[in-house]
């Protein structure tokens, strides 16, 4: 990206730092976590993809939160605990029979990132899983309670994984 591109980007996200991260990567023909990076540094932190695991074994005690997968074609929520998971045959492996299971590619986590601002009149705070090619693997968003105000709890544990995992040497 150029310079002159990445200054006007950064321009933008200052000035609409609620917008959906996935439309402005497609608008600008650019990754998503470019998208991210360009956010206010007060908004965003972000860590090495090899810590993966322990934020999702973190993310699992934290209770209901929105898990969210963005494609071009769909927009699927799942709101709920996310459950622990193993790793094994090169998976991460949600620990789960019925709700949200799955296996993931932990290995092609490049980052791990925390997202802390507004969006749609409200604060918000989600952790993205970055994959190698700059694309969100998926977030898990803080959740809410019964005012629609983040659970103050979640966010607590949201900053102190954040300053963890931004502040760990790389692998």
């Amino acid at each position: 990206m150029l310079s002159t591109e990445l200054a006007d980007l950064k321009t933008y996200m200052t000035d609409n730092p609620g917008a959906v991260v996935e439309d402005v990567a497609r608008e600008r023909k650019i990754t998503p976590r470019a998208v991210i990076e360009a956010l206010p540094p007060s908004m965003v932190r972000i860590g090495g993809g090899e810590h993966f695991a322990a934020a999702m074994q973190d993310i699992a005690a934290w209770g209901e939160v929105t898990l969210i997968v963005h494609t071009d074609d769909a927009i699927f929520e799942f709101t709920g605990a996310v459950p622990a998971g193993e790793i094994g045959r090169g998976y991460f492996n949600l620990m789960q029979p019925k709700g949200l299971h799955g296996h993931l590619r932990h290995e092609r986590c490049a980052a791990v990132a925390f997202v802390e601002r507004p969006f749609m009149g409200k604060a918000s705070a989600f952790v993205a899983f970055v994959n190698v090619d700059g694309g969100i693997m998926f977030k898990v968003f803080v959740g809410r309670d019964e005012t629609r105000a983040l659970r103050a709890d979640q966010l607590v544990r949201f900053r102190q994984l954040a300053d963890w995992i931004a502040a760990a040497p790389a692998a």
